[in-house]
C-alpha cells in the first residue's frame, strides 16, 4: 500500500492527516462526520466555534459537496478555484454545522491547486476538512519537519516536500462587497481586484 493509501484509508476510518496542500502543511480528516473535525481542533488547541475550511479536490466535487453554491457563489468559486484562496460563502441549508463555526450560513471552502501527493490524496478522497498544521496561533509549517511534534504522533502523514509557507487568502464574500478577512498567498488589493473584474464580467 502507497502512502497515499495509507492516508486515504486513515482518513476514510476517522482518523487524522497531515496533508501537504498548494500553500502550507493541513491538519486534515474526513469532513463528513463531527467526531473528527472535533479532535482536529482539540489537538490543536483551537476554539471549536471557530470555523474549518472545507477542502475539494475540484470545483465538480466541492458543488456536489454544497449544491447551494449557484448564482453569484457559483460564480466567484469557479472563477477563483483552484487557487491559494479560501472562499468564506453563503450556506443556506446549514450543511457541515461542525465545519462552520458560529455561522451556520457560511461556509470556508478551498480547491487548492495542489500537485503529487498532496493531488493524489484529494483526488483518492474527494473531500477534506483541514486546517494548517499548527498549535492555535504558531507559524504554518512547510514542511513536515516543521510540524508540531503533538499533531505528528496524532496523524498519519503525507510527505509533499517543502512548501511555500504561506496561508491562503481568506475571502467573506457572503455580503454586498468582498472581504479580505486574512491576506495571505494573494495580497489583499490582488485579491479584491480579481473578484471585482470576475463582478463586473
Amino acid at each position: 500500500m502507497s502512502a497515499v493509501d495509507e492516508v486515504a484509508a486513515a482518513i476514510r476510518s476517522g482518523g487524522l492527516a497531515l496533508i501537504p496542500t498548494d500553500t502550507v502543511y493541513g491538519l486534515a480528516c474526513s469532513p463528513y462526520r463531527e467526531e473528527p473535525v472535533r479532535r482536529l481542533s482539540e489537538l490543536k488547541g483551537r476554539p471549536l466555534a471557530q470555523p474549518v475550511a472545507l477542502l475539494a479536490a475540484s470545483v465538480d466535487t466541492l458543488l456536489v459537496c454544497v449544491p447551494e453554491l449557484r448564482g453569484r457563489a457559483g460564480v466567484l468559486a469557479r472563477a477563483l478555484l483552484p487557487g491559494p484562496y479560501t472562499l468564506v460563502l453563503p450556506n443556506p441549508a446549514h450543511r457541515y454545522p461542525w465545519l462552520t463555526g458560529e455561522r451556520l450560513d457560511a461556509i470556508g471552502v478551498r480547491v487548492p491547486e495542489v500537485v503529487g501527493p498532496g493531488r493524489q490524496l484529494l483526488d483518492a478522497v474527494g473531500a477534506l476538512a483541514a486546517t494548517s498544521a499548527n498549535l492555535h496561533g504558531a507559524p504554518d509549517p512547510r514542511s513536515l519537519d516543521e510540524v508540531p511534534a503533538e499533531l505528528l504522533a496524532e496523524a498519519a502523514a503525507l510527505d509533499g516536500g517543502p512548501l511555500p509557507g504561506v496561508p491562503s487568502t481568506v475571502l467573506d464574500l457572503t455580503g454586498a462587497e468582498p472581504r479580505v478577512l486574512r491576506e495571505g498567498a494573494v495580497a489583499t488589493q490582488d485579491a479584491l481586484a480579481r473578484v471585482a473584474a470576475v463582478l463586473s464580467q
